[in-house]
């Protein structure tokens, strides 16, 4: 199971979302990743649903599968003194340590930064919360649909700007973790020069903010305040859905070329007064859609967007999510991986999203784990622990 990381073992004490992604971006990359868990109980994400695959005693929450795999699973009781202990010991021979507990919560158990480094000096701490760990609201509860309406996402989001909508994945929780794992990758790269560890903080707030792109910069340098506007970008045009006989594509002129190849292939005039330049097609937005759809009401899907393809204007559908995991361009990219589940047996499960030249498989491993069960791997991390201190 080499990878680029598999020299590093991750102590993942996160639960719900933005940390055990950070955790499962480290195990794809081939990081050994130890997940501690509460006894009975688990990762809170062990109970959102539904749906729920399984026996019908002992559920298993699809949730839980989408964020965990490449991972063990220890059960410690971190209120127990062996609970703390065996935690000391993971530490001890740990490379990084992931938590997004509320500010506080992890030195109340008994380790703090200062005591995590003592027991280990090259420890990376990853450290994520929902609205920052210090400032006037940074012990703050983070949960991902508040953080996409006070990060602002909320609002440049939905049919227009009376109509917020969240983004259909919790995007914040996501890019934290996204976030997260480039931080320790960089932290691992800096000890290798300093031989110490350091800690890496992020939030949801902060991931969201991080990802605003030309729309920070509209109000931070031109005091323009983006607002929900729909499918059709901005700043671009035409960029954005429109609809055809029996259905809708999505086209993207992002150069005034692209203009001119869109407009002579469906009979517009490319230097219609009002349309002739980006920033006029902007400016006139909705009679640009209305040309566009006209121009494309005789036309099927299919056919419509066979015919963009053509003549070079880059097009697509809409792909419900079942014709997304079935289509054979996810599949050719490692995007749908087959594992072993010991309870639930061969199951398909999404992918990591990177690739390396010399891997068919998506991510840095040969093989992938199945996301473990509730204590898996209790007496395979111990007997491990008992090997590294020189008791086995």
């Amino acid at each position: 199971m080499s990878g680029p990381l598999d020299d590093v073992v991750v102590i993942d004490l996160s639960r719900a979302l933005a940390g055990p992604h950070a955790g499962m971006m480290l195990g794809d990359m081939g990081a050994r990743v130890i997940k501690v868990e509460t006894p009975g109980h688990g990762d809170d994400t062990r109970g959102w649903g539904p749906p729920f695959v399984g026996p019908e005693e002992d559920p298993i929450s699809t949730y839980y599968l989408s964020c965990n795999r490449n991972k063990e699973s220890v059960t410690l009781d971190l209120k127990s003194d062996d609970g703390r202990d065996t935690l000391a010991r993971l530490v001890r021979h740990g490379d990084v340590l992931i938590e997004n507990f509320r500010p506080g919560v992890l030195d109340r158990l008994g380790f703090p930064t200062d005591r995590l480094h003592e027991i280990n000096p090259r420890l990376v701490i990853l450290s994520i919360s929902g609205f920052g760990h210090d400032g006037p609201e940074g012990g703050r509860a983070g949960y991902d649909q508040i953080a996409q309406g006070e990060g602002g996402l909320m609002s440049l989001t939905g049919s227009g700007p009376d109509d917020p909508q969240r983004v259909g994945v919790p995007i914040g929780d996501l890019l934290a973790g996204m976030y997260g794992a480039y931080g320790v990758v960089s932290a691992l790269h800096e000890r290798n020069r300093t031989g110490r560890g350091r800690v890496v903080r992020t939030s949801l707030l902060a991931a969201i903010v991080g990802v605003h792109a030309f729309q920070g910069t509209r109000y931070t340098v031109a005091g323009e305040v983006g607002r929900a506007q729909g499918n059709h970008h901005p700043s671009i045009a035409p960029y954005g859905l429109f609809t055809c006989r029996d259905g809708m594509v999505q086209i993207s002129c992002g150069s005034e070329g692209l203009w001119v190849k869109l407009a002579n292939a469906f009979g517009i005039d490319p230097a219609t007064p009002g349309l002739a330049t980006n920033r006029e097609r902007v400016a006139n937005r909705d009679r640009l859609i209305e040309l566009i759809d006209e121009a494309f009401a005789p036309y099927g899907l299919d056919e419509l967007v066979e015919r963009l393809a053509e003549v070079g204007v880059p097009a697509g559908q809409v792909r419900t999510l079942d014709h997304v995991y079935d289509w054979e361009q996810t599949r050719s990219q490692g995007l749908v991986l087959d594992v072993q589940h010991p309870v639930l047996g061969d199951i398909s499960i999404p992918g990591p999203p990177i690739r390396f030249d010399d891997n068919a498989f998506a991510g840095g491993r040969t093989q992938h784990l199945h996301p473990p069960l509730l204590g898996e791997h209790n007496d395979a991390v111990r007997a491990w622990l008992d090997e590294e201190d020189g008791h086995g």
